[in-house]
């Protein structure tokens, strides 16, 4: 199993550029960053982990960007989205965006993909928060058939694409790996088994009964239960959560760092590279 990081990267807090380089050098396998275009002061919509919106909501840097910084100082650390709110994003910009990554990377990346929980700043791209998950499904339909069509096209009740060429195409064919986070449930695991690769849980809780679930969603749509990836963000690496992960048939686990300088952030990578050696 793969472990690596994840964090809402700020202008306040480690570069990007610097985060990569220092998670790869202490063997970490992966770097994923999260997004959120903006946040409206209004704050009608309630935060999920309660009490208030955490800083770092309004700070962060665009994903793609802040992943090019990285993925040009290192050599092999997989870089991801997590998660990219497909559904406040314009899908043909999106496919280039991707591919783009993809192909500038050297195949390292991974699109992580979710629907958002916002309202407040859905509203201000245009997205009916009810209409989300088929806004988002519509949106990826698209964006593969720019993906993997030389004349892609799509046509939806919520995506309109007339026959368009669109290069680079990804140089992982026939995509980059597509993973939907979320809580478990039919929705989701209908979509990951009809346009995604794989889920991206927060925790273990509940893991092993979505795991079977979503395999079984898989075998219905006639694909191989066996191929579903699955990235877990989670907290500290203690050995005994790793090897259950494992167990599972979880590919890869992310430690979640504070958005912090790099005189917070670098001591605690020292400490997670120490228990993750411990736990391997």
């Amino acid at each position: 199993m793969d472990v690596g990081v994840q964090m809402f990267s700020t202008d306040r807090a480690i570069r990007p550029d610097a985060l990569a380089r220092e998670t790869e050098a202490r063997g970490f396998d992966a770097l994923f960053l999260p997004e959120h275009t903006h946040i409206p002061t209004s704050r009608r919509t309630p935060y999920p982990g309660g009490g208030e919106l955490p800083e770092e909501y309004r700070r962060t840097f665009d994903p793609f960007v802040a992943l090019t910084a990285a993925a040009v100082v290192t050599e092999r650390l997989t870089f991801g989205t997590g998660v990219c709110l497909v559904g406040q994003r314009d899908p043909i910009l999106l496919a280039k965006e991707v591919a783009s990554i993809d192909v500038l990377s050297g195949g390292r990346f991974v699109f992580g993909i979710g629907y958002g929980w916002n309202e407040d700043e859905m509203e201000n791209h245009g997205l009916v928060a009810g209409q989300r998950r088929a806004v988002v499904r519509e949106k990826m339909l698209a964006v593969e058939a720019l993906w993997t069509q030389d004349a892609g096209a799509f046509e939806g009740d919520h995506v309109r694409l007339s026959p368009s060429w669109s290069w680079p195409k990804p140089l992982q064919q026939p995509r980059p790996p597509v993973l939907i986070g979320g809580a478990a449930g039919p929705t989701l695991f209908r979509h990951i088994a009809e346009f995604a690769d794989g889920w991206i849980p927060i925790g273990g809780g509940g893991l092993s009964g979505g795991l079977a679930r979503l395999r079984e969603q898989f075998e219905q749509a006639g694909r191989d239960p066996a191929s579903v990836q699955v990235t877990v963000i989670g907290a500290d690496p203690s050995p005994g959560k790793l090897d259950h992960l494992e167990s599972l048939g979880v590919g890869r686990f992310l430690i979640g760092l504070p958005p912090a300088p790099a005189a917070t952030v670098l001591p605690l990578l020292d400490r997670y590279a120490e228990a993750v050696t411990a736990a391997r």
